[in-house]
């Protein structure tokens, strides 16, 4: 009988893949993550909830709150590139999840063994090619796959994505059935549509029209964001980033030359904002 190796048994391979050939000295010099950190972070947990009155009374619901802040905090810091930060928060997004794990297991629901075994067993069966189950094959047909017997395509989206990211997802989940452009030319065209529907909308002064056209181009600009290959939050983030930087310059930039904002017009803003972006 042929010996069996890690790609013969997923679950081995997942666990053991990254400590093969690595010996206890050379975890410790590399920094890498012993077997037992998530469980030293549960058990922190569960000493908090012994221990401390303010830990003793929160409920899985009482710290949603924490856990969308420190999520956020998260996204703040891998955009900042600041890796100290990132540290940090990292640390604090880890410790509301066990949190939420220690929580649901004192009720019985479930517990760190299943969540984790939920999980690598959702990997594996995304991952056919890779574990020695299957070929490769597109994320959305497995997704759709997973959901229930006559579930529909949009099915189980989050309701508390932010708009951007659910017409993302929305796009994705119906492209995963076929139903999308060739390549991003199809979107493009769709934008210039929709923005032209925009200013019709405008010129004839009906508030509920331009209401309806602005968010259908605000969606067909996401999908052109999708097509394009990029994600429409992380563009608008970045976005958002440049414009802050760039105004906040030209304060500095007016305050040095004694113009006042509020009075200057904007024509002379307009001025100092070319003169900012021929700088860069």
């Amino acid at each position: 009988m042929p010996k069996r190796g890690p790609r013969d048994d997923p679950a081995r391979f997942t666990t053991t893949r990254m400590t093969d050939s690595i010996e206890p000295s050379d975890m410790d010099r590399h920094h890498f993550p012993g077997p037992g950190s998530l469980d030293r972070a549960l058990a922190l947990v569960r000493f908090l909830r012994v221990e401390c009155p303010w830990d003793r009374r929160q409920t899985a619901e009482s710290l949603i709150p924490y856990l969308l802040e420190e999520t956020h905090e998260v996204v703040d810091a891998i955009r900042d590139g600041d890796p100290h930060q990132l540290e940090g928060e990292l640390g604090d997004l880890l410790l509301n999840l066990a949190f939420q794990i220690v929580v649901a297991e004192e009720t019985g629901q479930l517990d760190a063994g299943s969540v984790y075994g939920r999980l690598e067993k959702k990997m594996i069966a995304r991952h056919p090619h890779l574990f020695g189950d299957g070929e490769r094959q597109e994320w959305e047909a497995l997704n759709a796959a997973e959901r229930a017997p006559g579930a529909g395509v949009l099915s189980g989206l989050a309701s508390g994505l932010d708009p951007l990211t659910k017409a993302h997802r929305i796009q994705e989940r119906v492209a995963g059935v076929g139903f999308d452009w060739e390549d991003y030319r199809g979107a493009f065209a769709k934008v210039a549509e929709e923005l032209d529907e925009v200013g019709e909308a405008i010129e004839a002064g009906k508030q509920d029209a331009v209401l309806e056209e602005v968010g259908d181009l605000l969606f067909a600009a996401v999908n052109l964001a999708r097509l394009a290959g990029t994600h429409p939050t992380t563009a608008l983030a970045r976005a958002n980033r440049k414009f802050q930087n760039r105004f906040e310059r030209l304060e500095h930039l007016a305050a040095e030359r004694g113009i006042e904002l509020q009075t200057a017009g904007l024509a002379v803003l307009d001025e100092l904002w070319e003169e900012l972006k021929q700088s860069q």
